[in-house]
């Protein structure tokens, strides 16, 4: 459990560092651009470099201890954000935001690639977890992991507002790119304690191993079917990561959105908390179908007026429920799935639920900027939907939360009927959850 908590505290740091270069380019870009549809493609291309590289990211957890693999992860962002940085400095910050030219395209697409390699580590994580931590206590460790994200959100969402309002993308560079420099010097002092690679059983078939992802994800009685539902509620959740920054920058500056949103994100630290304390209950998958459920709710109403106090009300509460949706679900593959075979899993899921998200991302952005926005803004427009959204600029946005909000609802209720899930339910409360099984 020390060593558990050592990588944690690290998990922070690298979080930490790449989530504020991350905000500090979303803030930067729709403040250069005022264009919707300019994040919701950098959002999308996050996601869908995520998608492909999953599989591959889960056969190296497989077939390497968990520290080098980390390590590699984390040496590999910071020397592509270094070549970023000094791409972006050689250009100019003007020639950069101009969206007809190339070099945006190219600055946000390397720096992405840098934020994607990171990823490695989350599937790293996910299976560091099995190892290090007993199985009644994995469901509190995955809060935990939860809560350092929201840690992560909070800080880094205030300093990438203050940097990008204050300072500009420039030291907004500098300062994340030192800070990622940090987080891998202390990993590299760190000793995890992993005998020889456990891969006894069936060994990768290649270095994007599809079908023993597969095989290992069937060989688990309706673990595929959890892995559906997070894909689809990723699809709903697609939506938000494209309009949430957006809606927000209309409500307030820059500056006042980072610290809001920070104020939001102790929401994700609350719940993190919460789960950590008091694990999942004995059935981690219904309590992640009632929680997907109650994030809809949240989406239908956080907007319905455009008053600050309710967006950041509704946006604290659907990130405190967040960590034990996400935490259930590698609750559940911790336990249904042997110990060799969870990089594949992880990285299988991951591929087809991050997937997801840009696919609503790429979709919901010209909707929004073409169409639904711009017919909110006319007379008729309002007049058509005043009686539940009421008045303002960022209508468009709310009737868009409002739809995807009710999906999300649909989607977690209706689930709950299915006889898959009371297979996977079954075979949670069987499994056999030692390392070795």
């Amino acid at each position: 459990m020390r060593t558990f908590a050592a990588l944690l505290v690290n998990t922070a740091v690298a979080n930490i560092s790449t989530m504020f270069i991350w905000f500090g380019l979303t803030f930067w870009i729709y403040l250069e651009t005022r264009n919707v549809l300019s994040t919701a493609l950098i959002g999308a291309a996050l996601m869908l470099f995520v998608a492909l590289s999953s599989m591959f990211f889960g056969a190296l957890v497989d077939r390497f201890r968990k520290k080098p693999v980390m390590a590699w992860g984390t040496g590999v962002a910071l020397a592509i954000f270094v070549v970023d940085a000094l791409f972006f400095f050689a250009m100019g910050a003007d020639a950069i935001a101009d969206l007809s030219r190339p070099w945006f395209w190219i600055f946000a697409v390397v720096m992405l690639a840098g934020a994607v390699v990171e990823q490695l580590r989350g599937i790293a994580m996910s299976t560091a977890v099995t190892l290090l931590v007993p199985e009644e206590k994995r469901a509190n460790a995955n809060g935990a992991v939860g809560a350092v994200d929201g840690v992560s959100m909070l800080v880094t969402s205030v300093f990438s507002g203050f940097s990008i309002g204050f300072l500009g993308m420039g030291w907004t560079l500098i300062i994340g790119v030192t800070a990622v420099a940090l987080a891998f010097v202390h990993l590299l002092t760190l000793r995890i304690d992993e005998p020889e690679v456990v891969g006894s059983g069936e060994a990768p078939t290649g270095w994007v191993d599809i079908r023993g992802g597969w095989r290992a994800v069937r060989a688990a009685d309706g673990l595929l079917f959890l892995v559906i539902f997070t894909t689809l509620n990723n699809f709903v959740g697609g939506v938000f990561m494209a309009l949430m920054d957006p809606y927000g920058l209309e409500l307030m500056s820059v500056q006042a959105w980072g610290v809001a949103f920070a104020v939001a994100s102790t929401g994700f630290i609350a719940g993190g908390i919460v789960v950590s304390r008091t694990g999942l209950g004995r059935n981690p998958t219904r309590t992640m179908l009632l929680l997907a459920s109650a994030t809809g709710v949240v989406g239908m109403v956080f907007a319905l007026r455009e008053w600050t106090w309710l967006f950041l009300v509704g946006t604290w509460v659907y990130m405190a429920v967040m960590p034990a949706v996400e935490a259930a679900e590698q609750t559940v593959i911790q336990k249904v799935v042997p110990y060799r075979q969870q990089g594949r899993v992880f990285g299988f899921a991951k591929t087809f639920e991050a997937a997801a998200a840009p696919v609503t991302s790429l979709a919901i952005g010209p909707i929004a900027e073409f169409l639904v926005i711009p017919h909110l803004r006319t007379p008729a427009g309002e007049a058509e939907w005043a009686w539940l959204l009421g008045t303002g600029d960022a209508r468009g946005i709310a009737l868009i939360f409002v739809v995807s909000g009710l999906v999300t609802v649909v989607l977690g209720l209706g689930a709950l009927a299915l006889p898959q899930y009371r297979a996977i339910s079954r075979q949670y409360a069987r499994a056999d959850s030692s390392p070795d099984a």
